[in-house]
């Protein structure tokens, strides 16, 4: 019992550091607000990688045309689809002269598809603000002037606005609250304006990334994150390691994404990042340790104690530590507008989010890889044209 009892100290004296960090981030995190263009802004290239996105353009390229005289051109590149994506676009074109469509060139070894779609987007651009925008983001009206706004008040080149997300399923309220939880359990935000110049305090969602274009080009790219999977945090903090000004805010008021729609997707979708995003093995296996440890374990140690009869101290502490847990789930929820039911069902989604992580190891670790849109990737054969050229 005395082991239980340390273990449990630990556990319990551990999760004030994540609270900590989460009250920092509700309190703290700046949000972006849409803003009527009510002065000269700068021109914006709206660019948007497109893979199999036939559903999700119309509505995302009608978002895009609301923000007014600010966007210059609207860009959407074919990556080699095999639905109507194409096609849905020249139906649109006629209605917006600004927009335009281009065909995706042959996937390069050693580029990740969509890193190779946004080099040839960022190359065919030509106003002074690149704006990288996925085809199920939706932009509110004054979206763009109000990035604009932020980025011109803090001296900034990059902007990320993190993504409030569209829930509907079960399994989009169950799983995707966890990608906040995942984040800003760990990741300062307010920190990272105190310390531009920390690379390693880059945060970006790739669903909507706005770019200095001069920055940009003399930064290479897309090029120094080309084979990266989690390219976006890794270009914010290759931006700051440049000597530039680079930050991630809570942006759910201007844009909201529905990354996934059912589980099959979710697991694919959460597989092909979450190994690759740890450069180390063994940071990928002290990440999922303190997860295991801090985040799932304290609920079976509250059923073991309750059932063994625990001395009153151990079932005291077995309680604050999920109840630790689950104040996070919930400030979160509210900070994020996601249904508090999610949080209280955390054990279940913690379990699967572990469950997930171990697959999408376990898939690099034997050569299968994993996989996106058609590509796989990080696998034996992942360098060759038959995952890479599809």
């Amino acid at each position: 019992m005395t082991s239980w009892l340390i273990i449990t100290v630990i556990i319990t004296s551990a999760l004030l550091v994540p609270l900590a960090v989460v009250i920092w981030n509700i309190l703290g995190w700046r949000r972006v607000t849409a803003v009527d263009a009510t002065s000269p802004q700068p021109l914006v290239s709206v660019l948007i990688p497109a893979r199999n996105e036939a559903a999700n353009l119309p509505a995302c390229i009608a978002a895009v045309q609301q923000q007014g005289a600010v966007v210059a051109e609207i860009i959407v590149l074919d990556d080699h689809s095999h639905d109507r994506t194409a096609a849905v676009v020249r139906q649109l074109k006629p209605t917006e002269p600004r927009l335009q469509l281009i065909t995706g060139q042959s996937l390069p070894d050693g580029w990740v598809g969509k890193c190779w779609a946004c080099q040839q987007l960022g190359a065919a651009a030509t106003a002074e603000w690149l704006l990288f925008l996925d085809a199920d983001a939706r932009l509110v009206p004054g979206a763009i002037a109000g990035m604009l706004s932020v980025a011109k008040k803090l001296r900034l080149s990059m902007l990320s606005c993190w993504p409030g997300f569209s829930l509907h399923s079960f399994w989009e309220q169950l799983l995707m609250p966890l990608l906040n939880f995942l984040t800003f359990t760990l990741y300062p935000a307010p920190l990272a304006l105190l310390r531009m110049s920390d690379a390693s305090l880059g945060l970006a969602h790739g669903a909507c990334l706005l770019l200095r274009r001069g920055d940009y080009l003399a930064l290479g790219g897309h090029r120094v994150v080309k084979h990266e999977l989690f390219e976006d945090t890794r270009l914010a903090r290759a931006w700051r390691a440049s000597g530039r000004r680079s930050l991630g805010l809570d942006g759910q008021d201007v844009v909201r994404v529905r990354m996934y729609q059912s589980l099959p997707q979710i697991w694919v979708g959460f597989e092909k990042n979450f190994y690759p995003a740890f450069k180390q093995p063994l940071g990928f296996a002290l990440f999922l340790g303190v997860h295991v440890a801090l985040f799932l374990l304290p609920f079976p140690l509250v059923v073991v104690a309750l059932a063994a009869g625990s001395p009153a101290l151990l079932l005291w502490l077995s309680f604050a530590a999920c109840s630790m847990v689950l104040a996070m789930r919930l400030l979160l929820a509210w900070r994020f507008q996601h249904p508090y039911w999610s949080a209280l069902l955390h054990p279940l989604g913690e379990l699967l989010l572990v469950t997930i992580a171990l697959n999408s190891w376990w898939r690099v670790a034997s050569g299968r890889g994993v996989r996106w849109k058609g590509r796989s990737y990080l696998g034996a054969t992942s360098s060759g044209k038959q995952d890479h050229r599809q």
